[in-house]
């Protein structure tokens, strides 16, 4: 090996052990500012009565359950690749998700129910100024939570983190809901404008499952990097000089990690030890700019994928 490859393997190493220092932080951050809503989300909806508040506390349970998925999730996910799974298990964040959107379905399914009953039979809201106080607070330290998190994920692309920032940045706006639905109610006696809001936030959380769901089952069912990403690994191959053509890309993505398996075509008469070179080289440049890619080379005379497809 190289010193160029010692190094490359040796930054790669400290990137990851970074990025996953910082995956654990978020998870720790999430479940601790969950726990804290929850106790002054449940105190404010005792005092106010309040089923848009139920809403929010309810949120708030599921954010809590959905941060604990995902502490365990990415303790998982980070654990290195053993004998039973030689490709790692990045692969439990997006089971992880798919757990957090069925949840929230189900959570959201029991706000409908109780908000249709207030509309059927409404009840006033008693001390509306603390649900509003109690509200400000929640906002705050959710906006804090997520500016966190949206820091992690740009660094990690964690599924699993990013997921959970979506149910926290949608809490941002749940609480405002919530804050105009104690104001109207208190200023004007619309009883209806309570569980009204609260069968709006229901909608936007089951939304918010489908999201999650949707980007799980891509990365379950592996679906290819983005079309962006694909040109990036194309134009850094074909880039190299030695390098005539490439075929059978194919790339994935399990957790944070990604993999990329690729053919690359050189001329017949190059030699076995310049063709290795030329590989690695190819692999170091793709490697730079995909740090937490598992990057897989396979070399071929130039024409070849064209004579395959003549006998075929």
């Amino acid at each position: 090996m190289t010193e160029f490859e010692t190094a490359a393997r040796q930054a790669e190493a400290q990137g990851q052990a970074h990025k996953a220092t910082l995956m654990r932080r978020a998870t720790y951050a999430s479940v601790s500012v969950a726990g804290i809503l929850i106790v002054v989300k449940l105190a404010a909806w005792l005092l106010t009565g309040s089923v848009a508040m139920l809403s929010t506390l309810i949120d708030s349970l599921l954010d809590a359950f959905a941060s604990l998925v995902n502490l365990f999730a990415v303790r998982q996910a980070l654990t290195p690749p053993d004998r039973e799974h030689r490709f790692g298990h990045g692969k439990a964040e997006p089971l992880a998700a798919l757990a957090q959107a069925a949840f929230i379905t189900g959570s959201a399914i029991f706000l409908l129910v109780e908000a249709g009953k207030r509309l059927y039979a409404p009840q006033p809201v008693a001390s509306s100024d603390i649900g509003i106080g109690v509200m400000i607070f929640s906002i705050v330290l959710t906006l804090i939570l997520v500016r966190y998190q949206r820091f992690v994920v740009r660094r990690t692309d964690s599924l699993a983190i990013s997921a959970d920032s979506l149910h926290y940045a949608g809490d941002v706006l749940v609480n405002i809901a919530v804050i105009v639905a104690l104001v109207i109610v208190s200023q004007f006696d619309l009883l209806w404008v309570d569980p009204a809001f609260a069968l709006g936030i229901a909608a936007y959380i089951v939304w918010n499952a489908w999201q999650i769901a949707r980007g799980a089952m891509d990365m379950l069912m592996d679906r290819e990097l983005e079309p962006e990403e694909r040109q990036i690994i194309k134009d850094i191959v074909l880039a190299h000089p030695d390098v005539l053509s490439l075929h059978e890309l194919k790339t994935r993505a399990a957790g944070p990690q990604k993999f990329i398996q690729l053919h690359i075509e050189m001329s017949g008469a190059m030699s076995l030890w310049r063709a290795h070179v030329v590989s690695d080289t190819v692999e170091a440049e793709l490697q730079a700019a995909f740090p937490d890619a598992e990057i897989l080379i396979h070399q071929d005379p130039f024409g070849i994928e064209e004579e395959s497809s003549a006998v075929r």
